[in-house]
């Protein structure tokens, strides 16, 4: 089973400060660091380090070399990125304080330009899994031509759009969002929705995970660690979670791989590059017994 990855790639661009500035302050950076990045981006790179097969769907400018370079080294496939002469590649301006929280400024660049083709990737069929987020164009249209050829659709709605997540929704298998999205997704929509499932991550409070066909559900809880930077902690959590379904595990079973992972990836700087390897999971719930 191969995930294609229909998402976004960004550079970003990582500033370190005491506390995150308030309307009108300008502070002093302690650091900087540039770094792999986007939601698509980090998503692949999770579940290709948790073990998947995937094949990124997505587009760049024509330089920043480093990038495709890098999401090769972690195992994702990258014939399929487009290369856009006269476009900035995404990036990403990240404001992290010393708790680790952040704040974050995106410019889509390339990633609101995905040539067409990549909606009808070749090879994608049954079994298949497409996952994606709302930081690139060609959604609905993936999303139908994944769903026509039997294929599973994992979506993150996140940046949250009441207006995406209606277009792209009713071919969407699992909706994937965080607590705040869910509440937003419910106001707008209510709980009955038209999907086979329901990913929620709620940081520091664990994540869930609804079988809206059978009314089950599954709670995992956080594992507590002290958190350096959250940026990416949930794609990494969903990355995880699409390569255990991919693997064939239990929901409990991708839930709990998901969750160490996230757990590890927060300790460390960074996003995309922060995604700790399957032997890395392993160990780190061994640990846990």
């Amino acid at each position: 089973m191969t995930i294609y990855n229909l998402g976004s790639i960004n550079i970003d661009h990582v500033y370190r400060l005491p506390a995150l500035p308030r309307p009108g302050e300008t502070l002093h950076a302690q650091s900087y660091a540039q770094g792999l990045g986007g939601k698509g981006a980090n998503q692949s790179v999770a579940a290709a380090r948790a073990g998947a097969d995937v094949i990124h769907l997505g587009a760049m400018g024509a330089g920043d070399d480093w990038v495709p370079r890098r999401l090769a080294a972690a195992g994702v496939q990258t014939s399929a990125i487009a290369r856009l002469p006269g476009l900035a590649t995404g990036h990403a301006i990240i404001l992290v304080d010393a708790a680790g929280e952040n704040s974050i400024v995106l410019h889509g660049g390339a990633n609101l330009a995905l040539p067409a083709e990549l909606a009808r990737p070749a090879g994608l069929g049954r079994d298949d899994i497409l996952l994606m987020q709302n930081e690139t164009n060609l959604q609905a249209e993936a999303a139908l031509h994944a769903r026509r050829a039997g294929a599973r659709v994992i979506y993150s709605a996140a940046p949250f759009s009441i207006a995406a997540l209606r277009e792209v929704l009713p071919h969407v298998s699992i909706l994937a969002v965080n607590e705040i999205e869910a509440r937003d997704t419910f106001a707008a929509l209510g709980e009955d929705l038209p999907v086979e499932g329901l990913l929620i991550t709620r940081g520091a409070e664990g994540a869930e995970f609804r079988d809206l066909r059978s009314g089950q559900a599954w709670h995992q809880p956080a594992f507590a660690v002290q958190a350096v930077d959250t940026t990416g902690a949930g794609d990494c959590f969903t990355g995880w979670f699409a390569a255990g379904l991919a693997r064939g595990e239990t929901p409990p079973d991708a839930l709990r791989h998901a969750a160490a992972a996230a757990a590890l990836q927060v300790t460390r700087k960074g996003a995309g590059d922060a995604m700790p390897d399957r032997a890395e999971v392993l160990a780190f719930l061994k640990a846990q017994r």
